[in-house]
């Protein structure tokens, strides 16, 4: 999971910088190219949590039924990530200026970053003790 988070944080900072740079006066990035960094944050994003969502969180649901409010919790941060995910994604595909894309990734940045660190304080150590049967791309998404 934490290596997980790690890739997500690292694909975050590849379309924010693509971005950036386009308002500092750095080398300008295509539309297209911008399209795709962001695209490819948001399909990463979403599939990470769409693995949770159906392979992890029912698994530990089924091992640790205490888990059930935390994983609660965790599914609506999803949901909440997932529209801000979709609002992003109009944005780019919208043409919206680089300030309007860059806030929307801040407001992305922020909810993410505080959920993925919920998320690892829960679940990290119950993880370590879990041996899970399936395939790390399955709970984890992509990436």
């Amino acid at each position: 999971m934490a290596a997980a988070h790690q890739r997500l944080r690292e694909a975050l900072h590849v379309a924010r910088d693509a971005i950036e740079n386009e308002d500092e006066g750095g080398p300008a990035t295509p539309a297209r190219e911008l399209l795709l960094y962001c695209h490819g944050f948001c399909a990463a994003l979403s599939g990470h949590h769409r693995g949770e969502d159906t392979g992890l969180f029912p698994e530990l649901a089924a091992r640790h039924p205490a888990l059930r409010p935390t994983i609660a919790k965790l599914e609506q941060d999803h949901s909440m990530i997932e529209y801000l995910l979709t609002r992003f994604d109009h944005a780019v595909r919208s043409s919206a200026s680089r300030a309007e894309l860059a806030r929307h990734l801040e407001g992305i940045s922020a909810i993410m970053e505080s959920h993925f660190r919920y998320e690892e304080r829960q679940l990290l150590d119950i993880l370590a003790t879990l041996d899970l049967d399936a395939e790390p791309r399955t709970m984890f998404g992509p990436l």
